[in-house]
């Protein structure tokens, strides 16, 4: 045998464990790094006619920051114009401030080989954040209990498409709302040892997520290192509230990441237009962004932005309309612009049901957000209901296409195996190549495979039971369960935490605010 073939036979085998260490279970790539060119709509001119408008907004109409006088006496001593609660800012003090702001930076996860690189040129799938409701297609539509939310982080564990365990996946509604973030925080640390997102539904409850960070990775590590990332939103138009700059200001303060995001339906929440609507994006984004680098300068902070539209008809959110991706796609040019990660884009729908319409408007922004230039995607998977319900069956049918997100961003393989140049060699005028050396080596690697979607014939189909893809997805998702086996947490840890929890619940009684 040649040394060429030799060769050739060795990188045929390493392609094929590679293609089953990325199977159900097993660790894929940690992130994605975009191999492909970013699509871009707006231009230079249209991003600084935005930003001059921006400008204005900030100058003339400013922000209202509610029911925080230290966060207005922060503003005060940085220059701003502090009216009440009304905060209106000199052009390009807002800028200035952000320019501490880490461009790139690295959130750990209790496993080095899970940590995920957040900015520049790659992008981070985390799962859905925050429904309320839960559903499958056994139990049908139901509100979400703690069970539910340790079944969605263990799929999005054994996912190798997802990189990250995310936050709220559902909201356990069958424990005290003033104490479920212990269990929440502690499913993603005990479940999974992929990165995952602390709560901020109140800041003493940020503060107990940052503890239980510190249990796992040491006080000093946490202090110096990003290993939680947290969503700010920002309560358009123009207003951030207590509850999210309480959280905001604990995040800032332990040097842990802060998603500052206008949470934004075009038409209800800012203008009708894709213009208008991102001038006060950018507006709410810079003003969370820069209040971070003033609690504590070189806390990393990501610029985001949750933007789609609504029905003009009935008022009712819409999802993978031409507006939310252009309003996607120019969000990310004026975050790049800044210099900041982005954090937009996921697998949105408005439909009730894993059907054909969740898959067209969940495939369109979805794929804007690979194109487009997004860091960090919430809301990749599971996402049901305009974010009300969280869906064990789209759970499944998402983190396929996010498979295929996996290869579209890697581009085209240009390597001397890539080109393939022996199997036309082999094969000739004429022939086929199912059978070449070059397809045999590479037949298992070659092309994406779905473990949802049914290639098989028709009368295949028949005999094995006429499933739709739900149904599919639904037998999937149960079987992945049943197969699950937890990563290893180190016992002191673990009793640490669980003590830590414990202790922290008996001193306050139970509520439901």
């Amino acid at each position: 045998m040649s040394d060429a073939a030799v060769s050739s036979g060795r990188r045929g085998r390493s392609a094929r464990r590679e293609r089953r260490k990325t199977g159900p279970g097993g660790i894929g790539a940690p992130y994605i790094t975009r191999g492909i060119p970013l699509y871009d709509v707006l231009s230079d001119e249209g991003a600084e006619k935005i930003e001059a408008q921006t400008d204005r907004i900030l100058a003339e109409i400013g922000l209202e920051f509610r029911e925080d006088p230290e966060v207005l006496k922060i503003w005060k001593d940085a220059g701003a114009d502090v009216d009440g609660e009304r905060v209106r800012f000199p052009q390009g003090m807002l800028r200035d401030i952000i320019k501490t702001a880490p461009a790139q930076f690295t959130q750990h996860a209790r496993n080095p080989a899970r940590n995920v690189e957040i900015g520049g040129n790659n992008l981070v799938f985390a799962p859905v954040y925050g429904p309320p409701f839960v559903t499958d297609l056994d139990k049908g539509r139901r509100y979400g209990t703690i069970e539910d939310f340790r079944n969605f982080v263990k799929l999005a564990y054994m996912s190798p498409w997802l990189h990250h365990s995310g936050g709220t996946v559902c909201e356990p509604v069958d424990l005290p709302v003033n104490k479920r973030h212990f269990d929440m925080v502690y499913s993603h640390i005990k479940h999974s040892d992929k990165p995952f997102m602390g709560s901020v539904t109140a800041p003493e409850r940020a503060e107990d997520s940052v503890k239980m960070a510190e249990i796992v990775f040491g006080k000093d590590f946490v202090d110096q290192n990003c290993v939680m990332i947290q969503l700010i939103n920002a309560n358009s138009p123009l207003v951030f509230d207590a509850t999210m700059l309480g959280a905001l200001k604990v995040y800032a303060a332990a040097n842990q990441a802060c998603i500052v995001s206008p949470f934004i339906l075009a038409g209800a929440m800012s203008p009708v237009t894709v213009a208008g609507t991102l001038s006060q994006v950018l507006a709410e984004a810079l003003a969370g962004c820069a209040l971070t680098q003033l609690v504590r300068p070189g806390a990393p902070v990501v610029f985001g932005a949750f933007v789609s539209s609504i029905s003009m008809q009935s008022g009712a959110p819409t999802f993978g309309s031409p507006e939310g991706s252009l309003l996607l796609n120019g969000a990310a040019k004026l975050a790049r612009r800044l210099r900041l990660p982005f954090r937009s884009g996921g697998s949105f729908t408005a439909s009730k049901l894993p059907d054909a319409q969740s898959a067209q408007e969940s495939a369109q922004t979805i794929t804007a957000t690979v194109q487009g230039g997004v860091n960090f995607a919430l809301h990749s998977a599971g996402w049901l209901e305009g974010g009300l319900c969280s869906s064990y069956e789209k759970f499944i049918l998402d983190a396929d296409q996010l498979g295929m997100m996996h290869v579209l961003a890697k581009g085209i393989d240009l390597s001397d195996e890539a080109m393939a140049m022996d199997a036309l060699q082999e094969v000739g005028p004429g022939g086929h190549f199912l059978g070449a050396a070059h397809t045999q080596r590479n037949f298992e690697s070659a092309f994406f495979r779905s473990s949802v979607a049914d290639n098989n014939s028709f009368e295949q189909w028949l005999a094995d039971g006429e499933l739709d893809a739900a149904q599919r997805a639904n037998a999937i998702w149960k079987e992945q369960l049943a197969a699950y086996t937890g990563p290893e947490l180190d016992a002191g840890i673990d009793e640490a935490l669980i003590g830590f929890m414990e202790e922290r619940k008996a001193s306050f009684p139970d509520s439901n605010v």
